[in-house]
């Protein structure tokens, strides 16, 4: 298995400069370690009572993290294109890529955030169109030509993007089944426009957190069945799956529980109970924790994105002590 880090680029309330600054020691010890790809994820707005907090702007994120590095990947999971300009997004992206040396990966989602929508006045209804049409502009502008487009959601003439890219970045699709709450609009299932956007343009995909194992191992069963339906090898397509965890080093499971419940809901609020947490999340002793991915990783995990939840750099240590050593690809 091969293993990225999301950073944890938490815009807590009583974030200050020193720990923001921590995530140059994240980005130098992951790089140091071994970890394939450096991740940030993307919450434009403290969604009250679906989660505690926000996260730093994405791509100003990663541009900090590419500046303290030399070899690492740098991708996001997710960025969510619709509630952007296309055209400044792809000069965005392409100047991270000039300026990391060609180490960007695109992580991509559709959003589902209501609020966040109603600010950048795009209807939620219209997301997965114009997810597909803004990866379509992207196609078109990266490769510096004079580009004129004219779609169902966006109109331009004659735009040159430079710097052009030799090659789009890797592209990566989220989305998937989830365990359903009572404020959040999005289906439990991994929606078809979800499905084919994976099977018919992503060289990976990211099964959500807020899932189950179950619904992992079923999505991924499903997304197979359809690629061999469109002819396309599922050995193309990467199996990834973001996660959080905190590793307590305790064989005390109620301990470890006891430790990891404030920080976990600290993120994710307290609308779901805690229970509901456990189910989504990596939780308990590291034991369990490896059980939770032996179970995966039978079923073909490829890639795992661990995410901490704090800006407490011990974590990446005893990840590797006690999670990622007993799974690492040679």
């Amino acid at each position: 298995m091969r293993f990225g880090l999301m950073l944890p680029s938490y815009s807590f309330a009583d974030l200050d400069y020193e720990r923001a600054g921590r995530l140059r020691d994240f980005a130098v010890t992951a790089e140091a370690m071994g970890f394939e790809c450096l991740w940030v994820a993307e919450h434009l707005l403290t969604a009250r009572g679906l989660y505690g907090t926000a996260w730093l702007s994405p791509l100003e994120t990663l541009a900090f993290a590419a500046g303290c590095t030399r070899r690492i990947k740098l991708a996001t999971g997710i960025l969510i294109p619709p509630i952007r300009n296309p055209v400044f997004m792809a000069k965005e992206i392409a100047s991270l890529q000039m300026l990391s040396g060609g180490r960007f990966e695109l992580g991509v989602g559709v959003g589902w955030d209501a609020h966040e929508f109603a600010v950048a006045g795009v209807r939620l209804a219209e997301r997965g169109g114009r997810t597909d049409e803004i990866l379509e502009i992207f196609r078109k502008l990266w490769t510096g030509e004079e580009t004129t487009h004219a779609g169902r959601y966006y109109r331009f003439e004659r735009v040159t993007i430079d710097p052009p890219l030799r090659r789009p970045p890797p592209l990566w699709v989220a989305g998937g089944s989830k365990l359903k709450t009572a404020l959040s609009p999005d289906p439990e299932t991994i929606a078809p426009t979800v499905l084919e956007r994976i099977c018919r343009r992503a060289d990976g995909w990211l099964a959500r957190a807020a899932g189950s194992n179950a619904s992992v191992i079923a999505d991924w069963r499903q997304i197979t069945r359809r690629l061999d339906e469109v002819g396309r090898d599922p050995s193309s397509l990467v199996f990834g799956h973001l996660n959080f965890a905190h590793v307590v080093p305790t064989d005390d499971e109620a301990r470890a529980l006891s430790v990891q419940r404030p920080l976990y809901e600290r993120i994710m609020g307290t609308h779901r109970s805690f229970e509901h947490l456990q189910t989504c999340y990596l939780t308990g002793t590291a034991a369990r924790m490896r059980e939770r991915l032996a179970e995966l990783a039978e079923a073909g995990l490829q890639y795992l994105v661990l995410s901490p939840l704090d800006y407490d750099l011990d974590q990446l240590h005893l990840w590797e002590e006690e999670i990622l050593r007993h799974y690492r690809t040679a």
